[in-house]
């Protein structure tokens, strides 16, 4: 199992229906199985997530955040590792708002 504690994650591509930019900075923490993470920058003033992770680094988790039009959101994500060949993690994530317009999206994060 992938081990994400204490990783940080920058999103490298995001769907026009996001909220990430490359300004969006996630912090990773990892007890076991459980995944959580805060983050924010760009649009985003303060978001948390919550997930766990499979045996082979697939997270699915919920998340929530403020953005700086003081708009409350929800989603859900689907995340697969990919290791570079530098040892760093890029995250392929399929994501759906559980809150507004309900659309959906890709992004891709990767290790800082």
């Amino acid at each position: 199992m992938i081990n994400y504690n204490n990783k940080t994650f920058v999103p490298i591509s995001s769907a026009e229906n996001g909220e990430v930019s490359n300004q969006t900075v996630f912090h990773y923490k990892q007890v076991g199985k459980v995944l959580s993470s805060e983050y924010s920058g760009g649009e985003i003033v303060k978001g948390q997530l919550i997930g766990l992770v499979d045996e082979k680094g697939n997270i699915d988790m919920r998340y929530h955040q403020v953005n700086k039009k003081n708009q409350l959101l929800t989603g859900q994500c689907t995340s697969k590792p990919e290791i570079l060949a530098n040892g760093k993690i890029r995250l392929h994530e399929k994501w759906e708002w559980t809150s507004g317009d309900r659309s959906k999206g890709a992004s891709i994060i990767e290790e800082q």
